[in-house]
């Protein structure tokens, strides 16, 4: 093919079967992107994504029901999920299906939804269907360096919904546009906060933005979806918690928890880590903070080029102001506008979350999944409009080098984030876990479904999923302080759990398994010669969470006391793994 025949296929209006192949070419990337995931998820008997084992795992109750009986953290995670993303694994579990497994394959669904969205959102914005396989690339490539989609937790649902949102209002279809803003009420709620404010922004005619005008052409519209939106936002407001309350600001500022250093770390000094790269306070992925930061220096001018969908969405405003330049982006329809509009929302948002503290759960709920869209979209359109420039120029000269640069172009726009390495792990970023104790799992697994095991050990948090089993108060990942009753409790048991596993005196230790019902206690090779001086240390980060309370024990074992505990003899005992698991009717017993 000719380069003059080539460029006339990639930017002449478009016939149906050419938007099925490109579409279809989208479909593909977002599989190959997806498919290592995948085979990650099943590489073993014991694998899970991480943030899946504390949302997941209490899911395994509508296969059984008998299991984790009277569990706070089964009851809390199951009272925090969305009703529509409980349902959707109820469903599947009704068919006998597994919600842990069912949660390795959402993924690559979700991924592909999300990109027949983005290419047809990409096309009424710039209609070429290489607009929407760029925007769709990128999109897929911004997903993909970030967990949050192999989760398959309620913010995994955030992508398909939000942009059919946008779908269908670009293309001024009321009924679907509603049942999408239904569906976010159902799955993700905050994102009914953004589409509601691209519905009141768009009640305006910005055509002149220094005058903006009534838009009698989309009252009808912007009125019934903020109509349907506010339902869905009261129904959301007025969901009463079993767990009371979320956190207030003041209180939250005393818990160390949220300090830098917590397991919910939210408050920072530091402006650019609180308002900027903060994992819940920062208005930016952070991912995109991440990449830099491995590099230790966020200035350099080549990492930009590591990340393109960043600088290329932002090079947007300039494509546009200097559309005259560049003719295919002379073809942009006034579609375009729903970027900056879903852009200032998503700010405005961010700021009122940060004003309100926690009341609209965290600040950058609103930003980034948003930014990963919306810098998607307006990369791609700026990539073919630069391209289409650069083509033209080659062609003029050598027709050659316009091909062989439109080639190269498109194998490093699908490979390049191989080269890419986010927070230590190689592209596609999962985040899954795998459990490295397989006789310990099943030696739970085959105990009654009513136990209770308590444990200090970081092992302990993979029993729920891998041993379907109740663990009496789990560690990182399940010690949320956002409801204070929840967190005040799990604490609690924490706590409690310390002070019997590190006391001299066994009557505690057995006063404390009659007050919890314990059943088995969990020991790894930290649990009596913890070094606090590691800060890497499981123990050292738990006890860093309760910093005051956990002071006598680490006084205590400084002064060489022997924990009771670790005088079982072996006889109450069985070992697994390198773990050792003591009976709680033989401590009794002692």
């Amino acid at each position: 093919m000719s380069a003059t025949r080539l460029y006339q296929f990639l930017t002449a209006k478009p016939t149906r079967t050419q938007i099925w192949l490109w579409l279809g070419l989208s479909l593909l990337v977002s599989l190959v992107y997806s498919v290592p995931a995948l085979r990650e998820a099943w590489s073993g008997e014991y694998v899970i994504q991480d943030d899946a084992r504390q949302h997941v795992f209490w899911m395994r109750r509508f296969l059984d029901p008998d299991l984790f009986p009277q569990d706070l953290m089964a009851d809390y995670f199951q009272s925090v999920a969305p009703w529509g993303y409980a349902s959707l694994y109820r469903l599947f579990a009704w068919f006998g299906i597994d919600p842990v497994e069912l949660s390795k394959v959402l993924p690559l669904i979700l991924g592909l939804i999300t990109t027949g969205f983005c290419f047809g959102v990409a096309l009424k914005i710039l209609p070429i269907p290489i607009a929407g396989f760029t925007a769709a690339t990128l999109l897929n490539q911004n997903l993909w360096m970030r967990d949050d989609l192999s989760s398959a937790t309620p913010g995994a649902f955030f992508y398909p919904i939000f942009l059919a949102f946008l779908y269908y209002l670009l293309r001024c279809l009321l009924i679907p546009c509603l049942f999408t803003i239904a569906l976010q009420g159902l799955f993700y709620p905050q994102s009914v906060f953004l589409s509601a404010g691209i519905l009141l922004l768009r009640l305006l005619d910005w055509s002149d933005i220094t005058k903006p005008r009534l838009n009698h052409s989309q009252i009808r519209f912007s009125s019934i979806g903020l109509g349907v939106a506010f339902l869905v936002m009261v129904l959301y407001a007025f969901k009463s918690s079993e767990f009371g309350a979320v956190i207030r600001l003041a209180e939250a500022k005393t818990l160390p928890a949220f300090a830098p250093t917590g397991w919910s770390a939210y408050f920072s000094d530091n402006f650019v880590q609180f308002w900027l790269c903060g994992k819940r306070s920062g208005m930016i992925p952070t991912e995109w903070c991440d990449l830099a930061k491995d590099q230790q220096d966020i200035a350099r001018p080549w990492l930009l080029a590591r990340f393109p969908s960043v600088w290329l969405g932002l090079l947007f405003p300039v494509v546009l102001l200097a559309r005259n330049h560049f003719p295919l982006a002379q073809r942009l329809t006034h579609h375009w506008q729903v970027l900056w509009q879903a852009l200032l929302v998503s700010i405005g948002l961010f700021l009122i979350a940060h004003i309100l503290a926690f009341r609209l759960h965290l600040p950058n709920r609103y930003t980034e999944h948003s930014f990963r869209i919306l810098l998607a979209l307006a990369a791609g359109m700026t990539l073919v409009s630069l391209w289409d420039r650069l083509f033209q120029w080659c062609l003029s000269r050598k027709p050659m080098l316009a091909t062989g640069l439109t080639a190269l172009l498109a194998a490093t726009l699908v490979f390049y984030p191989y080269s890419l390495e986010i927070d230590h792990e190689p592209f596609p970023v999962t985040g899954y876990v795998t459990g490295d104790a397989p006789s310990l799992y099943r030696f739970f697994a085959n105990q009654p479904k009513d136990i209770v095991i308590a444990s200090l050990s970081e092992a302990a948090n993979q029993i729920p999923t891998f041993s379907q089993r109740s663990l009496l108060a789990g560690g990182e990942g399940y010690l949320l302080p956002y409801h204070p009753q929840y967190f005040q409790q799990l604490s609690q048991k924490l706590l409690d759990t310390a002070q019997a596993q590190y006391s001299p005196d066994l009557n505690q230790v057995k006063a404390f398994i009659d007050r919890y019902d314990v059943d088995f206690w969990l020991l790894d090779q930290e649990s009596f010669q913890p070094d606090f001086n590691n800060p890497k240390s499981y123990l050292t980060q738990l006890f860093a969470q309760f910093p005051v309370e956990t002071q006598p024990i680490k006084a205590q074992l400084a002064a060489g006391v022997v924990p009771a505990l670790s005088q079982i003899p072996a006889a109450c005992s069985v070992q697994r793994d390198g773990f050792r698991v003591l009976r709680a009717r033989c401590i009794l017993k002692q």
